[in-house]
């Protein structure tokens, strides 16, 4: 290539806050969004390729944010001009602080932490502890339960799902019959389970991130109970081993796969010719959609500089989503940095007991 037309690429961070089992296929992280760079730059939407710039640490729950902080840091000082993460809410609210402080880097995260969003912090979160609350409340009520058992993971995120989960009980009808706190990573939770069963409740709703989980249903098998049962967007743990697939199936949870979607299923027809696999979870299309974000921004980015991406990324407007129903929009805005639009950005699924296979529950929670 020619002196006149080359150009270095366009780094970006890319900060996990756990660190994956040995055998885990990191690359397929980000298989989605280098089709959506590469097409970008063969469409010319772009004018130099997108170098993914990879860190992974483990923050909380299980370890520091000291880990977290650290590794946002190197990447700016890679000179990447935004970075995806940190995607776990405990650790969202340090690095928002850190970013506004000294990285001045804009960031995009899918935890559904509201604290999250600032000045240079935009989501797309995998949830929201605050819709998903409602849509809990709303599950249960459509199901004809009046009352709930909660069962709360003992952090912010379980505590924070928790306050808006009573608000959303009262607004539904509810009424919460036994509250019981477990450790927010996986320990026998069988006495707590007793509790709530000896309450009766019509339902079982779980608040957290989801590794507490794991030993709730042993503990409902040993008292032969089977109850309707919800949880958020802990319902995606399934998918990271079969044990975690085990402590969720039967539960329902909230995503935001759905096979309707005409954007995602176009995408996913895209990644199947690729890469000879058509995958049907939320994590392809949500990395497609972030990827698509970045591509407006890094082309919009005047000058191509972390606060030219910022201001760019403010001007992501109505762009259509692979992720949630089909009509399910992108709009970020001044002041507005939460890009999933629409009322049917967060779908109902349950998983199967094949270990494999997962259904659509409910994809209009909020009509």
């Amino acid at each position: 290539m020619s002196f006149e037309s080359s150009a270095q690429p366009i780094k970006l961070g890319y900060l996990s806050d756990m660190t994956f089992a040995p055998g885990f296929p990191r690359e397929d992280l980000f298989k989605a969004m280098r089709l959506v760079f590469e097409d970008a730059l063969r469409d010319g939407l772009i004018d130099r390729p997108v170098e993914i710039v990879y860190r992974e640490v483990e923050g909380l729950p299980k370890g520091s944010i000291k880990a977290v902080l650290d590794a946002f840091a190197e990447l700016v000082d890679e000179g990447c001009l935004a970075v995806i993460g940190p995607s776990i809410s405990d650790n969202a609210p340090p690095v928002r602080a850190a970013i506004e402080e000294r990285f001045r880097v804009p960031a995009l995260s899918m935890c559904g932490l509201e604290e999250w969003l600032g000045p240079w912090t935009f989501s797309l979160p995998l949830g929201s502890m605050s819709d998903e609350p409602r849509a809990w409340a709303r599950l249960v009520a459509k199901g004809g339960g009046r009352t709930v058992g909660v069962v709360i993971e003992q952090s912010l995120i379980g505590e924070t799902y928790l306050r808006n989960f009573r608000a959303a009980c009262r607004a539904e009808g509810l009424r919460i019959l036994a509250e019981e706190a477990i450790p927010q990573v996986a320990q026998d939770v069988g006495e707590a389970i007793g509790r709530i069963h000896a309450a009766r409740p019509d339902a079982i709703v779980h608040c957290g991130f989801g590794l507490g989980i794991l030993h709730v249903n042993p503990a409902l098998r040993a008292l032969d109970w089977d109850p309707p049962r919800y949880t958020g967007t802990a319902w995606q743990m399934a998918f990271a081993t079969p044990a975690l697939w085990q402590g969720l199936e039967g539960w329902v949870g909230i995503d935001l796969y759905d096979e309707g979607n005409p954007v995602g299923q176009a995408f996913l027809d895209r990644y199947e010719v690729a890469h000879g696999i058509r995958p049907s979870s939320y994590s392809p299309l949500a990395r497609r959609d972030l990827a698509t974000i970045l591509v407006h921004a890094f082309a919009d980015a005047h000058p191509l500089s972390p606060q030219g991406v910022r201001d760019a990324l403010e001007r992501v407007k109505l762009l259509p989503a692979a992720c949630g129903a089909g009509g399910t929009r992108i709009s970020f805005g001044n002041w507005m940095h939460r890009g999933w639009v629409g009322n049917r950005f967060l779908v109902a699924r349950r998983l199967d007991a094949d270990g494999r296979t997962h259904h659509l529950v409910d994809n209009a929670i909020f009509d």
